[in-house]
């Protein structure tokens, strides 16, 4: 009895110790699946992304080529829709994608397209501060590089919403600057939901300002400046590429094509002027006040391509949350004063890190019944080795 004593305790030691080192190996899995899932995982996708070379290279020129990012509609949850798990994972993946863009591709220059916010439309001052906290953690970024954002409609309202005290809390957070020239190029950014039209206050002012940069670009491409113009500094003689929230009127998103367009169900939904998009009459003064080569909107949260009637291109950037698309991703641009070539950079798809996940939990839940199954394993094979003695 006491030999088979012995052999049971040192089967039952042997047997733990293989048990032990099964749990630590299932510890190493855990923890290399959250790794790749969670940080990993974005350098791999965004490794892939390269910036588009312009037609006429800038060396041959005499034009230095500027690195833009373009991104829209990150959405920050607040404190009123936002769900503290929900926005701990979206913050953390928007976190970590812009970050790893920005040690990755090392832009010179990055736009956000409005609705920075979700909640800024009716965000009491604490509840802003808070937010604006959070974003400035998320997108943190080195004094190099420039970060300039447009207004949305989650950030002041639609223009019913709108006020005087909303548009000045953002703009002092985000700078009003509508005008912003850097290595011969200009770029105008637009409060596109103060184009209502109907005369008020914050929409008077909006256009005023439109046509006075308006003024300033005309100046700009005149060989003989008028009087008009006056002694002030000339701004670089090239047409503007636009930004703003709202995408410059389109019937709806019938035309548009890719993996992140908008579901096919939806793109020939009508869309609502000053609503879904600016109005004709808006979009008109624009494209004629000032003359752009290029148009980037967002909004829609979803991407197209249009061509408008003077050939201007305009771009609908995809939001750059997950909790908006599957398939999130950002507009990489290289810009010089007379050319520009745009390329889009994917980030990780929510379904490959979710299938990740499960792969990952059923190999563990096969485990699991595997290690319970073996202490019967074991008492049945020690019965039989007691009857054969």
């Amino acid at each position: 009895m006491a030999v088979i004593r012995l052999g049971f305790g040192r089967q039952h030691l042997g047997l733990l110790k293989r048990r032990s080192f099964l749990v630590s190996k299932l510890i190493a899995v855990v923890f290399a699946v959250l790794l790749f899932c969670e940080y990993l995982i974005y350098y791999l996708v965004i490794f892939r992304c390269d910036w588009p070379e312009v037609k006429t290279p800038a060396h041959n020129s005499g034009q230095e080529t500027l690195k833009v990012m373009f991104l829209a509609d990150t959405h920050l949850l607040g404190e009123v829709r936002g769900h503290w798990l929900d926005k701990l994972r979206r913050e953390w993946q928007m976190e970590r994608a812009f970050q790893t863009a920005l040690w990755l591709l090392q832009p010179k220059v990055v736009f956000i397209l409005g609705d920075i916010f979700d909640e800024g439309k009716w965000s009491s001052p604490q509840a802003w501060a808070d937010d604006v906290e959070r974003f400035q953690k998320i997108f943190r970024h080195p004094r190099q590089v420039l970060l300039k954002v447009v207004v949305g409609n989650h950030d002041i309202g639609f223009h019913y919403q709108m006020s005087t005290y909303k548009v000045k809390r953002f703009e002092k957070v985000f700078n009003a600057e509508r005008l912003f020239s850097w290595k011969g190029i200009n770029f105008v950014m637009v409060n596109s939901v103060a184009l209502e039209g109907d005369g008020c206050n914050i929409c008077s002012e909006a256009e005023a300002e439109l046509i006075e940069i308006s003024r300033k670009l005309n100046c700009s491409r005149e060989e003989h400046r008028s009087s008009l113009c006056g002694h002030e500094q000339p701004l670089p003689a090239s047409a503007p590429v636009l930004l703003q929230h709202f995408p410059l009127y389109r019937r709806s998103d019938a035309n548009c094509s890719g993996v992140d367009a908008a579901p096919l169900e939806e793109r020939g939904i009508p869309f609502k002027e000053r609503y879904d998009a600016l109005s004709r009459e808006a979009s008109q003064k624009l494209l004629w006040w000032l003359r752009p080569r290029l148009v980037l909107s967002g909004h829609t949260h979803s991407a197209c391509e249009v061509l408008h009637g003077m050939g201007t291109l305009e771009i609908s950037v995809p939001s750059f949350s997950w909790r908006n698309r599957n398939n999130p991703s950002f507009i990489m641009g290289s810009l010089t004063p007379t050319e520009y070539a745009l390329v889009k950079c994917f980030l990780p798809c929510e379904n490959t890190v979710l299938a990740t996940y499960c792969v990952t939990a059923g190999f563990l839940v096969l485990v699991h019944f595997k290690l319970l199954a073996s202490p019967f394993l074991f008492g049945w094979n020690l019965l039989r080795k007691l009857k054969t003695t």
